[in-house]
């Protein structure tokens, strides 16, 4: 175990730098906190460049390079009120393309809340879909709040970025359909409105989805709420269409 008592140190400031999107890109590599979050990494087989804790008897199955840190650098390193025991460097992970679409898929476009997001990829794995598509405008996967709302999902669902036109026309392609959300132009959500394979399109939190994407939709839908609730939220939203579509 190799040990770091110094936030100036060279090490540190490099770790530090993967709290930006910047830092991130250049690096290929992004921080996750805390034993929860490490232990589905390890779990998922995610590829770990480093081990970082305060704990002079922390034991891992991990065989890479473990550093002991102090807990001034481990406060500096952390995004959270309380810092963790532990951070790991991870590297990320590219999914490949899926050879078919059949399944069912969730398109974000322009979605900006990381906590949003998170619970997104978090709701779509619990049921059971085959991937979450990133669309330009929404918030970096690997942002520190993101990924500690998938609580471990991330790990274990595929995630592709990309130009939301062309997705929608490759599922269409495949004739899947492609249902979008919009609270105009739109038809009430019904109950008994399932499909075997399906892409569900869900938009910003103030500004919905691209009129332009909605344009491409097989069918744009809503869900019918009290009169007396101004709007749902994005994820729980998400939520709520993906079970109900799915059947």
């Amino acid at each position: 175990m190799k040990t770091i008592e110094s936030t100036k140190n060279e090490r540190v400031k490099a770790w530090k730098k993967l709290h930006t999107r910047k830092g991130r890109e250049q690096a290929d590599s992004f921080l996750i906190e805390g034993d929860h979050l490490v232990d589905e990494a390890l779990a998922a087989s995610v590829a770990i460049e480093a081990m970082i804790t305060t704990r002079t008897d922390y034991e891992t199955p991990f065989s890479g390079s473990v550093y002991y840190v102090t807990q001034a650098v481990m406060d500096e390193l952390s995004m959270t009120e309380t810092a963790p025991g532990i951070i790991a460097v991870c590297q990320k992970k590219v999914w490949k393309q899926p050879t078919s679409l059949t399944g069912t898929y969730v398109l974000l476009d322009s979605v900006q809340d990381p906590g949003n997001v998170g619970t997104i990829i978090r709701t779509a794995l619990a049921l059971h879909a085959s991937g979450v598509i990133l669309g330009k405008g929404t918030v970096d996967v690997y942002n520190d709040k993101v990924i500690r709302s998938t609580q471990g999902a991330l790990f274990h669902m595929p995630v592709y970025t990309g130009d939301l036109h062309q997705w929608i026309e490759t599922f269409k392609k495949e004739t899947v359909p492609v249902i979008g959300t919009a609270l105009t132009n739109a038809s009430p959500l019904k109950r008994d409105q399932t499909y075997p394979s399906f892409a569900l399109l869900v938009g910003n939190e103030g500004e919905g989805v691209q009129p332009s994407l909605l344009s491409q939709a097989t069918e744009n839908v809503y869900i019918p709420i009290s009169q007396r609730s101004e709007s749902l939220n994005v994820g729980i939203a998400t939520g709520i269409l993906l079970f109900s579509l799915q059947g």
